[in-house]
């Protein structure tokens, strides 16, 4: 039997449920309902101007990627017709669509740490200094250029209602994992799965916590690829070097202003390539050391 191939209409056409839209109004009133128990307890984990501006942010992303859909879709469903197999829309197809896409999200947000270019598509997750529920709406303006990373999941021949629910799925997990509420669960789960103890470990700016738990919904592939960090003592959220402000607009595009300058002064070839796709670890220490270096020579002169 030959392979069904869609295209983006027919997809649309098929009113493919929207399971973060119904899950909207659940998790606005869990951020509400955290937010009042942390200012009664008198926690320091929320910060009115900064849930603001990850509610700005958030909004603002589900709009783009409502205006994005026909683009993001087409990308998958070309792909997925490219190949001429495909995977039936069964019960267990589900479950490894899940786990295959959890693997190329765990590749995907690993490269948007140690690559410069995808860390300016990921770094306003991550620039707040509080952790909460609201965290998981601060998701950058740029990221959705990382659909690239999900092409292998099509080119497996995942059927396309499959691969949009399962995506889904994956996208809203990372909601209640933003939580100092929830501490350390059974070790099973946390074993497999990932929790907020983890995910409170890769927000953390603390060096022995950096670049540490990218997994998505699974835990298991930052065991299996040496990224794994328990937590230990409670971590220092936010960047190494914070942006200090509320401004949504800066919270998106500050890495790629600071990209372009750098790029711009660059000296050669070599050096504006590394400064567009190095790592930002490298390239930060590599600026902390020149910045030491002419302090140090302007004290040898005086």
């Amino acid at each position: 039997m030959e392979k069904e191939k869609f295209t983006v209409d027919q997809i649309l056409s098929m009113d493919l449920p929207n399971i973060i839209l119904y899950a909207a109004p659940v998790m606005l009133s869990l951020v509400a309902i955290e937010w009042i128990i942390s200012y009664k307890q008198k926690k320091d984990y929320y910060d009115s101007k900064d849930t603001i501006s990850a509610a700005v942010i958030g909004l603002v992303n589900v709009a783009m990627s409502a205006g994005l859909k026909i683009v993001t879709f087409g990308i998958i469903l070309f792909f997925y017709n490219l190949v001429p197999w495909s995977i039936p829309p069964t019960w267990w197809s589900y479950i490894l669509c899940i786990i295959w896409i959890d693997f190329w999200r765990y590749w995907a947000h690993r490269v948007g740490h140690e690559n410069r270019f995808w860390w300016a598509t990921h770094v306003t997750h991550h620039n707040s200094e509080k952790y909460n529920w609201s965290v998981a709406f601060r998701l950058s303006w740029t990221q959705h250029i990382k659909v690239i990373f999900f092409i292998p999941v099509a080119l497996t021949g995942f059927h396309p209602v499959v691969f949009f629910i399962c995506h889904q799925i994956e996208v809203l997990y990372q909601f209640w994992i933003h939580t100092e509420y929830i501490h350390k669960l059974p070790r099973p789960i946390e074993y497999i799965f990932t929790t907020p103890s983890h995910h409170r470990v890769h927000h953390s700016s603390d060096p022995k916590y950096l670049d540490k738990n990218y997994g998505s919904t699974l835990i298991i592939w930052d065991r299996i690829f040496g990224t794994f960090q328990p937590e230990e003592e409670r971590p220092k959220y936010g960047l190494t070097e914070p942006v200090n402000t509320y401004n949504p607009i800066t919270l998106n595009f500050h890495e790629w202003r600071d990209i372009f300058r750098d790029v711009k002064n660059s000296k050669s070839l070599k050096e504006a390539y590394h400064m567009m796709f190095g790592s930002p670890a490298q390239i930060a220490a590599e600026k902390k050391a020149a910045m030491e270096a002419a302090a140090h020579q302007e004290q040898k002169a005086a």
